[in-house]
């Protein structure tokens, strides 16, 4: 594994946890008012061109990181979509 590689998974991870607080956040307040529709539609765009410029070239740590942080952002799209009513 080549020194770029190892810095590309230091990014995933770092990458995909940078949204976890938020959703441990929004799920035991189960309130979603601060979390803008736009930022969350900005950051699909975001992780799905990634990855598809990941998949195209052939790189797992771009593949593996937005492909986790699709999820995780779906994630919160259902959370958001599940608690818009609470106060």
């Amino acid at each position: 594994m080549e020194i770029a590689e190892l810095f590309g998974y230091a990014g995933m991870v770092t990458g995909v946890s940078f949204m976890l607080p938020q959703v441990y956040k929004t799920y035991h307040t189960k309130s979603v008012e601060d979390i803008s529709w736009g930022m969350l539609s900005l950051l699909v765009l975001n992780c799905f061109f990634w990855f598809l410029y990941g998949f195209l070239g052939d790189s797992v740590p771009l593949i593996l990181t937005n492909g986790l942080s699709l999820f995780v952002v779906s994630v919160l799209i259902t959370l958001k979509i599940r608690y818009r009513n609470n106060p």
